[in-house]
This record gives structure tokens, sequence and C-alpha cells, in this order.
């Protein structure tokens, strides 16, 4: 019988290192599907369960990360506020694998190349468990909010989105 591979990506390894609980769960993707709502509904679960992250730029921190289910909208306003930053806007799709080395439909909010401020919408808390991507297309991490939050230090906030 063969065994399975079990993949190992920067995100997957950081968790084992601190001997968090987790899952994995591929699926399979295609470049025109990238969205957490299909991720979804490929997986078969929730888009509440699923867990984009996106990266920003602030005017005034810099760099920073959120996480937010994948029904929902990103509210800049309120992540702008609750990051000390008048306003915050997207990077552009292009400086997002040389800025985090994930490329779009694979960014992980752990394991980036440098650990960027984070917020989790605080909805998360909600669940039992989340699924983030694990650092590469096709591959999803479960785990508690908790844990989520403790690996990339991340500060709850409300979304309101």
């Amino acid at each position: 019988m063969l065994k399975k591979k079990v993949i190992k990506t920067n995100a997957v390894r950081m968790i084992e290192q601190k001997k968090i609980p987790y899952t994995v769960h591929e699926y399979e993707w295609d470049e025109q599907n990238l969205d957490a709502m299909h991720v979804a509904h490929d997986m078969g679960v929730s888009p509440e369960e699923i867990y984009k992250t996106i990266v920003l730029h602030g005017d005034k921190t810099g760099y920073l990360a959120a996480c937010v289910a994948g029904d929902m909208e990103l509210n800049l306003k309120a992540l702008a506020k609750v990051s000390g930053n008048k306003k915050v806007e997207l990077i552009p799709v292009k400086d997002l694998e040389k800025l985090t080395g994930y490329v779009r439909g694979g960014c992980s909010p752990i394991g980036m190349k440098k650990q960027f401020p984070t917020y989790i919408d605080e909805v998360a808390k909600e669940q039992k468990t989340i699924r983030v991507s694990g650092g590469k297309r096709g591959i999803q991490i479960e785990l508690t909010p908790e844990d989520l939050q403790k690996m990339t230090r991340a500060i709850w906030f409300i979304n309101n989105g």
C-alpha cells in the first residue's frame, strides 16, 4: 500500500515546529478560480470556514495582512483604523510573491518571508476551526482561530465588511 506524501510548505513546517494541531486539505484548483468562494465550493465546505489572506500597505505603518472569511469583503476603513493608518491599499498582485514568498491563491498568513502585522476578523472566533491557505495553491490548513492568532501574533478586529 502506498503512503500518501505529506505536503511540506513553510506554513506547515512552522505549525509543526510549534506543535499546533492541524489538518491539511488538498483540492483541485485552476487559474481562473482562485478566490475563496470557489475554494469553499470545490472543498464542499461553507465559505465562512475559508479565510482568505489579503496583503496591504498602510500609509503610516507599511505592509500588513488581514484574514477574513471567504464570503466577506474586507472593510478597508476598519482595518486602517485598527492598524493605525489613515488608509490601507491592496498591494499589486505582481508584488505579492516577492514580498511574501507566496503566489496569488496560495498566500498563507503563516510563514511569509517577513512577519507582517496581521489582523483577523473576530467573527473567526465563532468557528471551531477555520481553513487558510497552506502556502501553495490547492492546499488548505485547518486549525483553530486561536492557534492561527498565536502563529501570526495577530490582532482581532471587527471587519463589518
